[in-house]
């Protein structure tokens, strides 16, 4: 492709993100797949070209506000040419040119926002302390609770750009075997520190087409989320719910916890997630999971199986805010009445998912978030409405089951980029007491 169908390419793509309600990564997938003759060269070029200016978001819409400009995938490419770039007005005109593949030729508003923007850089003084973040507004004083002095140093590593982890799938081979593979396709991948399960890998890589990936050997998983499934403790011969189970990721984690004995049930509201689960688990070697589609959080089956599962796993949804630094887009797509609508859900999901467990058996709780509201404050109320469940530290059980030492600074978990090199994760462990407990 020549840099004008490029920049064409990445036109289309931002047009086609803030048309949908899908991830960024989803949406720059089906976009792709509908593109196969974009080659890899090329992938990577117009994919640096729209997540550059998906995390500088908020300061390209600032300058473009500033110039009377209305956004546009247009308008933000012009922007991130001249911002990001540092491109003269009169280098990026011939690039709009209307010829086959190019952009149409250059508005005269067009040439006019070019001129403005000549010279001046991304970040400018008059620009907002959440402007300048990358941040929307509402999320300023709940990101502040969370974090504290680190406040400003957390959040911008919600800006950088994630590294690609992988799980290396025990039911296929060990983390050893996984790293020769990788090898062999010249891709140097190194141990995570937490998860003795994950690998990390800088940059992009068309894993799919990896024979390790189509052995099942190695699934991509962010390492955060690979620690939610360890602390789980599923152990083989359980029974086991994975209850907001979407595409499978932590089910394919549980059932290698498991070695494949025991039952899992992997539960999701949406037919499609859990559709999609059942490509993944028999590419990995799984038999232990049965796919259940849930009506709702009062779903009959919840009441006919009470008390029935050693663990139930509750990975709820919510904002999502955890995961900005791999889908930046998402920040700008919900705001604080999103927020109190989840905070409802997550506490009926609770109070049903809770139902499922065994006297003697655990509930864990995670979310993506770093919102106290969707977390801490969850489990608490949780507890209050629950007394039959008691929160067991995270500490304790995280050295029953894992080498590194626990990053827990109380007795629920906080996963942050800055502090772990993870995907911001929250964890929290119940154990529903004893009948002569209660």
């Amino acid at each position: 492709m020549t840099p004008a169908a490029r920049l064409q390419a990445s036109i289309e793509l931002l047009d086609a993100l803030r048309e949908t309600n899908s991830a960024a990564d989803q949406a720059v997938a089906s976009f792709l797949r509908a593109r196969r003759y974009i080659g890899g060269g090329d992938r990577r070029a117009i994919l640096d070209r729209v997540y550059g200016v998906l995390r500088a978001r908020a300061k390209l819409g600032w300058w473009l506000d500033r110039r009377g400009a209305r956004t546009s995938g247009r308008t933000l490419v012009l922007g991130s040419l001249a911002l990001i770039d540092g491109e003269r007005a009169k280098a990026v005109g011939p690039l709009f040119d209307g010829t086959r593949f190019a952009p149409e030729p250059l508005t005269s508003p067009e040439r006019k926002l070019l001129d403005a923007l000549d010279g001046e850089t991304l970040a400018h003084p008059d620009q907002p302390l959440a402007v300048r973040l990358e941040i929307p507004d509402w999320a300023e004083a709940p990101l502040r609770e969370r974090f504290g002095d680190a406040f400003e140093r957390e959040v911008a590593a919600l800006n950088r750009p994630a590294p690609t982890d992988l799980r290396v799938n025990t039911l296929a081979g060990s983390r050893d075997a996984a790293q020769a593979a990788l090898a062999a396709n010249n891709i140097m991948a190194r141990a995570t520190p937490l998860s003795p399960l994950g690998l990390r890998l800088d940059g992009r890589f068309n894993l799919p087409e990896l024979d390790a990936f189509k052995s099942g050997l190695i699934e991509v998983q962010d390492e955060g989320s690979q620690l939610i499934a360890l602390l789980t403790d599923a152990k083989p011969g359980m029974r086991v719910v994975d209850f907001c189970a979407g595409a499978g990721g932590k089910t394919l984690a549980l059932a290698a916890s498991m070695e494949n004995r025991g039952s899992i049930v992997a539960c999701d509201v949406v037919k499609g997630r859990i559709d999609r689960a059942g490509t993944r688990l028999r590419r990995a070697g799984v038999h232990n999971v049965q796919r259940r589609v849930l009506e709702g959080a009062r779903d009959p089956w919840i009441r006919r199986h009470a008390g029935g599962f050693d663990r139930v796993l509750v990975d709820a949804p919510c904002t999502g805010s955890g995961t900005w630094r791999r889908n930046p887009d998402q920040r700008w797509r919900m705001g604080p009445d999103a927020l109190a609508s989840l905070q409802q859900e997550q506490a009926e999901i609770l109070d049903s998912a809770a139902r499922l467990v065994r006297p003697g058996g655990r509930l864990v709780y995670a979310t993506c978030s770093f919102f106290s509201a969707e977390n801490e404050a969850q489990v608490e109320a949780f507890v209050a409405r629950n007394p039959s469940f008691a929160l067991l530290p995270v500490a304790d059980v995280w050295a029953a089951i894992l080498p590194a030492a626990c990053p827990a600074a109380g007795p629920m978990l906080m996963l942050t980029p800055a502090r772990h090199g993870t995907d911001g994760f929250f964890l929290s462990i119940l154990e529903r007491k004893a009948a002569s407990e209660t």
